[in-house]
């Protein structure tokens, strides 16, 4: 399970709403790259493609590639837009070394 945080909500139901293509899911998933190896990917999709699992929290609709969702069990999406930065982070409990701006881990 991956959960969203308020602010997190929040910001994608605001993103969601400005979107002139009228998207229907955020897409999280995890890619080779990064400085520690694998990196966090945040998108928005109508698509739900076969090997996608949906997930439902806290009012938004996730699709998540079932390779990806193996990395991403227990995750928390939460938003910043404070001093330190601005943007979407993930806090992973299964990621055993992250870089320094936290958008790579490895495991």
């Amino acid at each position: 399970m991956i959960n969203i945080s308020d602010p997190a909500r929040d910001r994608l139901l605001y993103l969601l709403d400005k979107d002139e293509k009228d998207k229907e899911f955020v897409r999280v998933g995890v890619e080779s790259g990064g400085c520690s190896g694998l990196s966090y990917k945040l998108d928005f999709d109508n698509n739900k493609n076969e090997d996608d699992e949906l997930i439902e929290d806290n009012r938004i609709r996730l699709l998540i590639n079932k390779k990806s969702f193996l990395y991403l069990v227990g995750t928390t999406l939460e938003f910043s837009d404070g001093l330190n930065g601005k943007g979407f982070v993930f806090n992973n409990p299964n990621a055993s070394r992250t870089c320094g701006c936290g958008e790579s881990f490895s495991l």
